[in-house]
């Protein structure tokens, strides 16, 4: 995969991208806490000591722009590796060249080395033979080797702003009009290609460049929505279904709905849709979350969340994108219980370290001949009082609350309804969980 500003082709039509290419971190937009004076990477560039680096983040946001600004400022030779494309003969030739004269090495897409690049890269670090950047769009702290993360330091990136994006795009409306391409475009129209370049600072200096390919030096070029809709057309946006975007877009689905966010649960339950999620994973995420988060407190939650799981199996996108927001926001609406998440856990860590339990003789089968000999006796049904409820052992040793502890607050849920009526039988308060 590449990364922002990668070069063109050396003969032919050379990108705007490629053109508008920061030399230095101050030519750097977008990554104000990484190029700031006095950051780290700034200390470690006066000084004459880079070392080892992982740039880690999502595809265009200048990951290789910032590693190519930093060998211009080291005054080293800049060599670049692919992962996929560079044998182990490769990189044993960087480090025979590194002992010769100073070199930057950087290797593009670091996550899919193989253990023996990887091993070769490892020496190269710890002799100090050459300062080190690597880029990778997976967290290095799983997608790499613990030996390298070690020794490097990883610095992550973010996706660029709105506002950020902007200026790139003003950056190359600027380039345009001294190859004699005035742009007439509108801040509305602006942002919107700012906004749709989902942080990818190479896709919104290639939309530019789309809308005005083909006008001649002179022309003036007026944007209208139409030019930017059709520059659009299935246009994708940053989603790896395998990497951290659909840990992360996924995580932020399942909070939105835990916290109750109705419009943040669909706009992550969107970006799932649009990144072409299965929806039978989406859907399997919000039967989770109906019992994890809503529980005791609407039992229903789980009835819809098991329904649309079944539903979206027969039916499939476009329609299932209804059903998955019905199933959703009955989740992020519902009122909020961890009752029977919080319970289980408490109880299998119980059985995990613990001693188990005898079952009293009481509960004990004593559906055989000689079961009452053996002392399996004395259980007293609940259905045979006008109460319903008998005082007696259930799990010898189990103080009541060590795993259940409701979660009912001031709404009228069933574990709240639930509460009420068993304090009313047993005249004693059922135990709330600590919140603190």
């Amino acid at each position: 995969m590449s990364d922002l500003f990668d070069a063109g082709q050396e003969t032919g039509h050379k990108p705007l991208a490629a053109i508008l290419r920061p030399r230095s971190l101050d030519e750097i937009i977008g990554q104000d806490g990484l190029t700031a004076e006095g950051s780290i990477l700034r200390r470690r560039i006066t000084a004459g000591q880079l070392g080892s680096v992982i740039l880690y983040g999502p595809p265009g946001i200048g990951k290789t722009s910032i590693a190519r600004a930093v060998g211009e400022m080291l005054n080293k030779e800049f060599r670049q590796l692919h992962a996929t494309r560079a044998g182990v003969k490769d990189i044993r030739q960087l480090a025979d060249e590194a002992r010769m004269h100073p070199l930057l090495i950087f290797v593009d897409e670091v996550h899919r080395f193989s253990a023996t690049q990887a091993d070769d890269l490892l020496a190269i670090c710890e002799e100090g033979t050459a300062d080190f950047i690597g880029a990778t769009t997976q967290n290095p702290y799983t997608a790499l080797p613990k030996a390298l993360v070690s020794r490097s330091t990883v610095l992550k990136l973010e996706p660029i702003s709105i506002e950020d994006m902007e200026k790139v795009i003003t950056r190359g409306l600027d380039h345009l009009r001294t190859t004699g391409i005035d742009v007439d475009i509108t801040p509305l129209h602006l942002r919107l290609i700012a906004g749709r370049s989902g942080g990818d600072a190479r896709r919104a200096l290639m939309t530019l460049e789309s809308l005005v390919v083909g006008h001649a030096p002179g022309a003036a070029v007026l944007i209208t929505d139409k030019m930017i809709e059709d520059a659009y057309i299935a246009a994708p946006i940053n989603h790896d279904r395998s990497g951290d975007q659909h840990y992360d877009v996924i995580s932020a689905f399942i909070k939105s709905m835990r916290g109750g966010d109705a419009d943040a649960t669909l706009y992550w339950l969107a970006r799932l849709i649009h990144g072409g999620e299965d929806p039978r994973f989406i859907a399997r995420r919000i039967m989770i979350q109906a019992s994890e988060d809503v529980g005791l407190a609407d039992n229903t939650a789980l009835q819809t969340a098991v329904a649309a799981a079944q539903a979206v199996e027969m039916i499939g996108y476009p329609e299932a994108q209804i059903i998955l927001a019905h199933a959703a926001l009955h989740v992020a609406r519902a009122p909020k219980s961890g009752s029977a998440n919080h319970g289980i856990s408490l109880a299998l860590q119980a059985v995990a370290n613990e001693a188990p339990l005898s079952v009293p003789l009481h509960l004990r089968d004593a559906h055989y001949a000689g079961a009452a000999k053996l002392g399996h006796s004395g259980y007293r049904s609940p259905h045979k009082t006008e109460s319903g409820w008998v005082d007696q052992d259930y799990a010898a040793g189990i103080d009541v609350g060590q795993f259940y502890q409701s979660d009912a607050r001031m709404s009228p849920t069933f574990e709240k309804r639930a509460d009420e009526y068993w304090e009313r039988i047993t005249g004693q308060p059922v135990p709330k969980r600590d919140m603190r």
